[in-house]
């Protein structure tokens, strides 16, 4: 990253990078210091340091710079406004969230969930749904999808239950290659205890004909909250009554998907389909 690059040519990272940097050289330390200081090696502060550590750096950097520089929750809070621009905004509530929940209840009918979704798939998403876009913008859409990966990198990850309706199999995102390699993600992260997955095959009829997609957040110690979208954003419920329902249906959905087993045979005979 050249010094002179005017800071409205920068990107999220780009800035966060030069922050990082900026703050460094005032307290004196080397990139080696800083790493040392915040767990890391001299060539990942270097990477964030030129805005080229990808998908982003990880918030355990965020706050041991935060800690070896003395600035609080700077550091960390310019972290999460990255996450939260690279979203709709009426999507970062549902996003904060996701990062609590102890269960994530979710049914998807034409697309993979957002957060079993690979690169490419994404990547063809986001170029279909934003054609007007810079590629740059696109990139950062695509990186802030995968990073809700990390969900499950936490000590107590959520038990993620997704049901798939078999047409999320069957619709070709960017291609048959990429539709194999997302199928084959898919059988790659049910071997996770924290995931589990059943596909909806057409067969099932009107359970699954009639059912929009939804998603219930689950949590230890407050209530449970129903997640729906519309093409102009999502909503948060949390009426008992609304929230009853909807778990009333996803126990229908649920009874009468395919087994997990079966599932994954589904899974992968689809994959070998779209590799052939």
């Amino acid at each position: 990253m050249d010094e002179t690059t005017p800071s409205a040519h920068l990107n999220p990272l780009q800035r966060f990078g030069r922050d990082v940097k900026q703050v460094r050289l005032a307290r004196k330390l080397t990139q080696k210091n800083l790493g040392r200081a915040a767990g890391y090696s001299e060539a990942y502060v270097s990477r964030v340091e030129a805005g080229k550590l990808l998908p982003r750096p990880s918030d355990k950097f965020a706050k041991g710079c935060d800690i070896a520089f003395g600035t609080g929750e700077l550091f960390s809070d310019m972290l999460r406004r990255i996450d939260e621009g690279d979203h709709p905004s009426w999507f970062v509530p549902y996003l904060n969230l996701e990062r609590k929940a102890s269960r994530v209840l979710d049914y998807s009918t034409n697309l993979v969930s957002g957060i079993l979704q690979t690169e490419e798939y994404a990547r063809a998403i986001f170029r279909s749904s934003h054609p007007g876009e810079e590629a740059e913008v696109i990139e950062g859409k695509v990186a802030a999808r995968l990073r809700r990966r990390e969900v499950f990198e936490l000590d107590t990850p959520p038990l993620l239950w997704a049901i798939l309706n078999e047409a999320c199999l069957r619709t070709v995102v960017g291609g048959a290659d990429v539709m194999a390699e997302q199928l084959e993600y898919l059988v790659t992260v049910a071997a996770s205890p924290h995931v589990k997955l059943q596909v909806m095959p057409f067969s099932a009829g009107a359970p699954a004909a009639h059912a929009k997609p939804f998603t219930v957040l689950r949590f230890t110690d407050s209530a449970t909250v129903l997640y729906t979208e519309t093409r102009v954003g999502g909503r948060m419920h949390d009426s008992a009554r609304t929230v009853a329902s909807a778990l009333d249906d996803y126990d229908l959905l649920r009874a009468h998907a395919l087994s997990p087993d079966r599932s994954l045979t589904l899974i992968k005979t689809v994959a070998k389909e779209y590799r052939a």
